[in-house]
């Protein structure tokens, strides 16, 4: 019995340190993102904002209904946008907005389309608590559509990550 509860202080002790570092790596991104709010607010009147959940449904695939507006998540390495290198822009596949360009992106090895900036006033943040630690999640400020979390593990200059669900974004070629 004694072996027991040793085996569940370890694991405690083992979640606690992990979810402490990870919030630990959040705080900076997020104390960075929640001054975007008024990336919001320029689009808190656009019609985006009022469309009922049967008109999202019928504009979106299914697999991108469930990420943009049920914050779900894709299946790494599923989306072709992760081997995307072209140059041009990454727009939110819910109202089009353009969220990255294309010199931000690279290959994280996560399996999902990565950037190290974003496109100013486009996306807006909150504080993602759905596992056991705190994340910033990241959508888009337009139509609110969830995008996906940014961490502090990213190459310079801004050693952050926004790692994107592929099938939130579409790709708009620059020379199209």
């Amino acid at each position: 019995m004694k072996h027991v509860f040793a085996n569940m202080s370890r694991r405690r002790l083992l979640l606690s340190s992990v979810a402490g570092g990870l919030l630990a790596a959040c705080t900076n991104a997020r104390s960075s993102a929640e001054s975007q709010s008024a990336a919001e607010a320029q689009y808190a009147d656009t019609d985006w904002r009022n469309l009922t959940e049967a008109e999202w449904r019928e504009r979106l695939p299914r697999d991108a209904f469930n990420v943009l507006r049920k914050e779900d998540t894709e299946r790494a390495g599923s989306s072709p946008l992760d081997d995307e290198k072209r140059e041009g822009t990454f727009h939110c596949k819910g109202c089009d907005l353009p969220l990255f360009k294309s010199e931000w992106k690279y290959d994280s090895g996560t399996g999902w389309p990565s950037f190290w900036s974003y496109i100013e006033g486009s996306l807006g943040f909150k504080e993602d608590n759905k596992l056991f630690y705190t994340r910033t999640e990241y959508h888009c400020a337009r139509c609110l559509g969830h995008q996906g979390h940014v961490f502090e593990d990213g190459p310079q200059p801004t050693g952050l990550r926004y790692c994107n669900n592929g099938v939130a974004l579409t790709f708009k070629p620059a020379n199209a």
